[in-house]
């Protein structure tokens, strides 16, 4: 059996979803995301997952690509389509596709991909039952402006404060 995924508007198979290259989650990580748990067939805490899908897209100034109401009927058909079980949905909301540049385009629709998969709940559990492993460590991503990510999404907000600010530019 394929998977099925929603890009866009669409359901297609898994195996041929595609975002455009100027997606500027690819190009900035200028998105969100959330993954919500399937748990026989139903998707658990799905109000709670959308309130802070919620904010995150507010906090970042992005538009839902869809009602949230729309939304989680998408989810649900996904879940659906994947015949998943027990398992995971997953959602992804971009700025959506615009040329290359710091600046949050404006009119520009958010991209949305839904996806589904089955997860082995037994051994979930299992693993949860005994436990696992953990190590701390410090959480780096700020300090390393060594490394060119494409996580630019600061960058891009910091753009838009100085364009709200009637300034070209922010450092």
């Amino acid at each position: 059996m394929s998977r099925i995924a929603f890009v866009n508007g669409r359901y297609v198979r898994h195996a041929n979803a595609a975002v455009h290259i100027e997606d500027r989650g690819y190009q900035f990580a200028d998105g969100v995301y959330e993954i919500c748990e399937v748990r026989d067939g139903a998707i658990i805490d799905a109000p709670r997952h959308l309130e802070r899908l919620a904010r995150s897209l507010g906090e970042i100034r992005m538009n839902w690509p869809l009602s949230a109401e729309a939304l989680l009927l998408v989810m649900r058909e996904v879940v659906a389509r994947n015949h998943v079980v027990n398992g995971m949905v997953y959602v992804q909301i971009t700025r959506g596709v615009a040329r290359r540049d710091h600046f949050i385009p404006h009119g520009v629709r958010p991209s949305l991909v839904v996806t589904a998969r089955m997860l082995d709940r037994a051994a979930m559990e299992a693993k949860a039952g005994q436990g696992i492993a953990v190590i701390s460590l410090p959480d780096i991503r700020w300090k390393r402006p060594d490394i060119k990510t494409v996580q630019l999404l600061p960058n891009v907000l910091a753009r838009e404060e100085a364009r709200d600010r009637g300034a070209q530019e922010a450092w």
